[in-house]
């Protein structure tokens, strides 16, 4: 059995995930996401462990996504699956329980597929129709300055609340600010070049500038309830505790990131704010807070 050299990254891509402990939440996902309408159910389970892997709930080729009216954004990375090469069998190979004519597979090779927040295009059944709630977002303007889809999942909000997928979109599954702030800053974060896979503990000083910036981002708008002080604390403690870190040192010595993320947001805001009424002067955070406290009701 052959692999082309794609093929076989992918191979290793898979086994360095079963050494790291990756496996278990991937597998979880493909199961609490098993209502999706998608050919990659279909699939073989190390496939769809693959696209798992790379955060995708559903993923297809170029052609599957055409057929379905979407179409592969520019610039998307794809993620690689592995397609059986097959050919007649020549001969018989009683060994093998083979005979002159059957189809057998003699290698694999990789096959480029793209995820849900990669493409653009007609919407899916159930999974993009809440529209003037994303619309009603505050700053959600920024983030489509960015490039960034915003959207809604519709599935089991046990997986996951929020989801930022690099330099392609964000996905919601609550109507939540605090989660929506959360993939923000996340989105910030990665454009200033700071949110990294690299060192032991680079999950969690992601997720600490994530929760942490996104509750001084809604103090900032003024939404000093939806900022959840309580549960940021609560959430950037349960990793800290899982590094064996302190909390209040962790996010002490992330401070600088986390307000550069806070201040990257609100600077974009501002300039768009311009662009958009030359004359008329920025509003004050507190008018921001009104504005999208009464378009979120």
């Amino acid at each position: 059995m052959k692999l082309s050299p794609k093929a076989a990254e992918v191979a290793d891509h898979i086994l360095e995930a079963f050494r790291s402990g990756a496996v278990p939440q991937a597998l979880a996902n493909l199961y609490i996401r098993r209502h999706v309408d998608s050919p990659c159910r279909a699939w073989s389970l190390t496939n769809r462990l693959a696209i798992a892997l790379a955060g995708h709930y559903d993923a297809r080729g170029f052609r599957q996504w055409a057929d379905v009216g979407r179409n592969v954004k520019k610039g998307s990375r794809a993620t690689y699956i592995l397609a059986p090469m097959k050919v007649k069998a020549r001969e018989d190979d009683p060994d093998r329980g083979i005979e002159a004519g059957d189809t057998i597979v003699i290698g694999f090779r990789a096959v480029p597929v793209f995820g849900y927040l990669q493409t653009e295009g007609d919407p899916r059944p159930g999974m993009e129709d809440t529209a003037q709630f994303i619309d009603a977002l505050p700053l959600v303007e920024v983030a489509r300055e960015w490039g960034l889809s915003v959207e809604v999942y519709h599935g089991d909000r046990s997986d996951f609340l929020g989801i930022y997928q690099h330099g392609t979109g964000i996905a919601l599954s609550v109507a939540n600010l605090s989660t929506w702030a959360h993939e923000l800053i996340h989105a910030a974060d990665d454009r200033l070049g700071n949110l990294t896979p690299q060192g032991r503990t680079a999950k969690l000083d992601a997720e600490v500038v994530a929760e942490f910036g996104g509750a001084i981002l809604l103090e900032c708008l003024g939404n000093t309830v939806e900022s959840d002080r309580g549960g940021a604390f609560a959430y950037i403690d349960h990793y800290a505790r899982e590094h064996e870190v302190s909390v209040i040192t962790d996010c002490t010595d992330l401070l600088a990131r986390t307000c550069a993320a806070v201040d990257h947001v609100l600077a974009v805001a501002d300039e768009l704010a311009t662009a958009a009424s030359p004359q008329a002067p920025v509003p004050s955070p507190d008018a921001a807070s009104s504005q999208s406290l009464s378009a979120a009701n």
